[in-house]
Parts: C-alpha cells; structure tokens; sequence
C-alpha cells in the first residue's frame, strides 16, 4: 500500500489476455456478448497513478457497462442449465474495476465523481451477483478481487465515500467476502472493512444480526487466511469497544477465545500511551475478564490428569490469567484491578487448591526441580501458580486493604511455601520475593506473621535471607527488616 492507504497495481491483466479454464467445471457462465462504449486503455493509463482527474463521461461509460454487465450476471445465475460458454464479460468487469481502482489513487475529485454517480451501489450489486455465482472460474475470482481493491481505493481517506461504501455493503457483502475460500478475496474485504470502519460503526457490530462480521474476521485471523488487516480490525477497532468485545466472548468457541484474548494480550503489551478513553475501555475489559477468571479458575485443574492435557476450558483460563497478569503491571490498570470485587480472593483461593494438588500426587502442579539444564517442560500450565503468585503480589502493591485481605485468607504462609525453585513454575522464587514484600510493606501485622513462622521453624530461615530479609528481636517484639536496607515499616 502506498502512503495513502490506497492499493497499488496488484494485478495488472491486459483485456486481452485470458484466464486457464479450471478442470471440467460442474457450472460455467453463459454470457452474451455486451455492446456499449468500449474503454479506451490509452486514456485511463494517464490517470492510472491517480495523479489527475478523469473525465466524468468516462465514469459515465463504466457505470454503463457495469450496469449491463449486472443484468447479464443475474439473468446467468437463474440459469442452471446452459454450461460452457465465453467469459469474456467477466473479463470486461475486471478491467473496468482495474480502470476504477487505479483512478482513485491518491485523487480525491475522482473519488467524488464516482461516487455521486452511483458506481458504489452498482459494484456492490454486482459483487453479490458474483458471489452468488459460486463456480470456480479464475475470471470470476479476478472480477471479485479488482471490485474489493476499487472499493478500499475508493474508501481511502475519504469519509464520505467510507460511509456510502458501509450504507451499500454492510453487512452482506462482508460476511459473503470474509467467508470466501479465496485467500485475496479475503484479503481485499478486510482492507475495506479497515478502511470504513469507525467508532460509531463499531457499536453496530454489536447487534445480533451483525455481530457475524466481527466473528468472520476473528475466524480469519485464527485460521492464518489474512494475518495482517484482520489483526489490525480487532486490535485497532473490535478491542475498543467493550460491550462489542463481551458479546463476541459469549459467543466464541474455546479455541475462539484462547485467539481473542491473545490479541487482547498484544494490544495491552504495546509500550504506546493509552488515551484516558482508552483507559476507560480497558478498565471496562479486565473487569469483565475478571469474572471469567473467577468463574472458570477451578478448571485449571483437570490438568492434574494427562488426559486432560489439551483441556480447551483450562487453557482459556490459563491464559485469562496471562492477560490479568499483565494488566496489573500497568500502574493505572492496577489500581481498577485492586479493587475489582472478588479478583485477590480467587486468586489465593486458586492457588490453595492447586497447590496441595501437587503434592496429592506427581502432576504439572508438582514442584520439580532438574539437573539437568536443557530440560524442557511442554505443559500448557507450566508457570500457572507462579503467574497466580505474580497476581497476588501485584494487586497487593501498595494497597493496605489488600495487604490485609491475604492475611485474613491466610495466604502468606501459602505462599511462603512456593519459595522453592521449581521447574514448572519459572522464576516462581522471584515472584514469591516480590509478593512478600509487596504484602509486608508498611504492614507489621504482615510482618510479624512471618517473623512469627520463622520462630516457629514454619518459615525456612534460608528462604528468607535469600529475600534478602531476616527476623530481629525488638522490645521482646519479632520486627522484620531488610538485611541491606532500613527495616520495612
């Protein structure tokens, strides 16, 4: 694309040249031969850079053709019964959408003529007719693509046309196009629903009978079709509207929603500044998110089981607590995240049941730790009760109420018993270190607790020197303090 968003030249077939016919085709057009104003190549090849502004007689002449073309198509699709017969007015329509989509590069004044005569409703006409043809001519597909490329040209940087192109196309033509088995067709659809797309668009998305067009291009991104403008749609467009986003989770499949919230999980990880509106669709995000966490942690642990290994539902979960996770490392999302009702008592709650899981028998939640170095774990909640550890030091940062939310539920010594190095919980000894601190900080009832536990020998005197803590007597009270810095207070 060039810099103004517009496609250049991808297929630049002569009307003279001519397509392969496809091995004995069950259905092939039966067309006759259109008369009218032929297209002058010369002429168009001046404007093909879209640098200068075409005649309105010309757009005349393809509107023209097109509108005939149309009715030769329908009256084509009512036909089931003749066979093999010319295509050359399908290779007309391509060329006449080639003329359009060149002309409309980078040159306002044409996409103004264009669309006041009417050309959007007829291609848009015409790319139904097309699709309802459903026969595998290579002319056919190359009339489609050429359509979707003159309409994204069309749609570039001109806001009316945008709209006009949405009034025509949405949603029909959208959910056909994205649903295509052509990987182009697919391509060029995503282009212009990119382009059209805004917020106020959005938000119709989010009715029942639209929200199809916002599962079709989340289907084609999971399935790889067309990587790139479908990751844009979602991320840059679905992901900003949260009711939108809440109505597609319902409606998604487990596989469906592991792709979802791994574009969720691209788009917080960007270093880019969030907008305060943009906060405000975030913060409504987690807080949905956050039910789902809290209404499917315990899936978590059919993986206990190796035949439960690919469990779809546990690994949603799984990754709802990626996400978490990495919404709380924000300092703003923090602080909505810290007071998001029931999320720090899941947590802990979560982590008592997954870790006595793993010392009932040998499983993914049993700590585990090799000599050998290259030892590669392959289990999809390897890193599960350190990310839960990760959450609880994270909600409780610099948050009294929270603080004293984990001593009430007795999660200190919990996770003073995850200190240890366990493979399949990575840097889950780091994790612990920071959630202690962040529990202990300007918190002696905390504090003591621990000094408390050391005393008692329930706390490994070694695991706390390697937190960089230790226990001293004061007044005949246990004070914890930091070995290189002043007491925590």
């Amino acid at each position: 694309m060039d810099a103004a968003g517009s496609i250049v030249e991808t297929l630049s077939i002569d009307p003279a040249d001519t397509f392969p016919s496809p091995p004995r085709p069950r259905k092939r057009l039966r067309l006759r031969r259109l008369e009218g104003s032929p297209i002058n190549s010369a002429q168009w090849r001046r404007h093909d850079k879209g640098t200068e502004m075409a005649e309105e007689s010309m757009f005349q002449s393809v509107l023209e053709i097109l509108m005939k073309a149309s009715s030769e198509v329908e009256l084509a699709c009512k036909d089931s019964i003749e066979l093999v017969t010319p295509d050359t007015c399908l290779l007309l329509i391509a060329e006449c959408f080639r003329c359009l989509r060149n002309a409309c590069v980078q040159c306002a004044k044409n996409q103004h003529v264009i669309r006041n005569l009417g050309l959007i409703d007829v291609s848009v006409r015409l790319i139904q007719l097309l699709h309802g043809l459903e026969v595998e001519q290579e002319s056919v597909l190359a009339a489609l693509r050429c359509s979707l490329q003159f309409l994204g040209n069309l749609a570039a940087g001109n806001g009316d046309s945008q709209n006009s192109i949405w009034k025509c196309a949405f949603p029909d033509l959208f959910l056909n196009c994205l649903n295509h088995h052509d990987e182009k067709i697919i391509a060029y659809c995503c282009m212009v629903l990119f382009t059209c797309l805004n917020s106020e668009k959005v938000r119709e998305l989010q009715d029942h009978e639209n929200l199809n067009v916002a599962l079709a291009v989340l289907n084609v991104y999971r399935k790889q079709l067309e990587p790139e403008w479908s990751f844009l749609i979602v991320t840059d467009h679905l992901l900003k509207c949260p009711e939108l986003v809440k109505a597609m989770y319902t409606k998604l499949s487990n596989q469906e929603r592991i792709t979802l919230l791994e574009l969720i999980m691209s788009r917080i990880s960007e270093k880019n500044p969030i907008t305060n509106d943009e906060m405000t669709v975030v913060w409504k995000d987690a807080e949905f998110l956050a039910s789902c966490f809290q209404e499917k942690c315990r899936d978590v642990l059919k993986l206990t089981s190796a035949a439960n290994m690919e469990d779809e539902e546990a690994i949603v979960t799984i990754r709802l607590l990626d996400v978490l996770c990495e919404m709380s490392s924000n300092d703003k999302q923090l602080k909505h995240l810290q007071t998001c009702p029931g999320l720090l008592e899941t947590a802990v709650d979560t982590l008592r049941v997954a870790h006595p899981a793993g010392k009932q028998s040998t499983n993914i939640f049993t700590a585990t730790h090799s000599v050998t170095a290259d030892r590669e774990i392959s289990h999809p909640a390897v890193g599960f009760k350190s990310h839960l550890i990760r959450l609880i030091g994270n909600l409780c940062y610099k948050s009294k109420e929270n603080q004293d939310k984990v001593y009430l539920l007795d999660g200190i010594p919990l996770i003073l018993d995850n200190c240890s190095i366990d493979d399949n919980n990575p840097f889950v000894n780091q994790w612990a270190v920071y959630a202690i601190r962040n529990l202990t900080e300007q918190n002696e009832r905390n504090q003591e607790v621990i000094a408390q536990m050391e005393q008692q020998g329930l706390a490994d005197d070694s695991i706390l020197k390697n937190m960089g803590l230790e226990i001293e007597k004061r007044d005949e009270k246990l004070v914890l303090k930091s070995v290189r810095k002043n007491p925590i207070s």
